[in-house]
C-alpha cells in the first residue's frame, strides 16, 4: 500500500516534519506500507507558479499524482493565525477535487502554543470533508510543550492505528464512469 506524507513545515529542521515522520513511522508498524514524503517547502515557487498559469512543473505534477493515487494520507501543517498555513491550503488546491473521495487521511499539526490545537477541528477536518476524505477520528496536535511527554506518543500510536486499519480494510475507490443506459443494454444483449 502506498501511504503519502504531505509535510507543510517551513523551517529546517521542522517540527511539523518531525511529526510528520514520527506519524509515518507508527503507521508502518501497523501496516506493510511503501512512504513518500512530499515536503512543500521544496514546492513552493511551483505551487505559486501553477496557481498562476495553470500549469504544474514536472515535479509538482509528480508530487500531486502521488497524492492522488495514495491508498492513505498524513497530513501536517504548522498552526498560523489559528489555521493551516497559505502553503498547506495552496497545495491542496491544486489537487483534483474528487482525487480524495473515500482516501483515509490522518491529519496534524503542530504550533506553539496548546490553544491553536482546535485549528484541526475548524479547518482541517473541514477540508478534507470537503474534499470528500474520510478523516480518521484521532487528530495530532503537538504543542511545543508536548514532545517531552509520553501522552503524544500515545496519540501518534492511536492515529496511525485507525489510519492503518482504514487502509487495510477500505482499497481505494474506484472512479467510475458514466455510461449510458442505451449502451449498456446493448452490451447486456450481447451477452445474451
Amino acid at each position: 500500500m502506498k501511504l503519502v506524507v504531505v509535510s507543510a513545515g517551513l523551517t529546517q529542521p521542522s517540527s511539523t516534519r518531525l511529526l510528520a515522520d514520527r506519524l509515518a513511522t507508527a503507521v508502518a508498524a501497523h501496516a506493510d506500507v511503501d512512504t513518500r514524503v512530499v515536503e512543500l517547502r521544496d514546492f513552493a515557487v511551483d505551487i505559486a507558479n501553477n496557481l498562476v498559469t495553470g500549469f504544474p512543473a514536472p515535479p509538482l505534477a509528480d508530487a500531486l499524482k502521488a497524492v492522488e493515487e495514495a491508498d492513505g494520507l498524513v497530513v501536517a501543517t504548522p498552526i498560523f493565525t489559528a489555521s493551516y498555513s497559505g502553503l498547506f491550503k495552496s497545495f491542496f488546491d491544486l489537487v483534483d477535487n474528487e482525487a480524495l473521495t473515500g482516501k483515509p487521511v490522518l491529519i496534524a499539526a503542530t504550533g506553539g502554543t496548546a490553544r491553536h490545537s482546535l485549528a484541526l477541528e475548524h479547518a482541517m477536518r473541514p477540508m478534507f470533508a470537503y474534499l470528500h476524505a474520510v478523516v480518521v477520528p484521532t487528530a495530532v496536535y503537538a504543542a511545543s510543550e508536548d514532545w517531552a511527554g509520553h501522552d503524544l506518543a500515545q496519540r501518534i500510536d492511536r492515529a496511525a492505528e485507525e489510519l492503518a486499519e482504514l487502509m487495510v480494510r477500505a482499497p481505494a475507490p474506484v472512479k467510475e464512469t458514466f455510461v449510458p443506459f442505451a449502451e449498456q443494454l446493448a452490451a447486456l444483449r450481447k451477452k445474451d
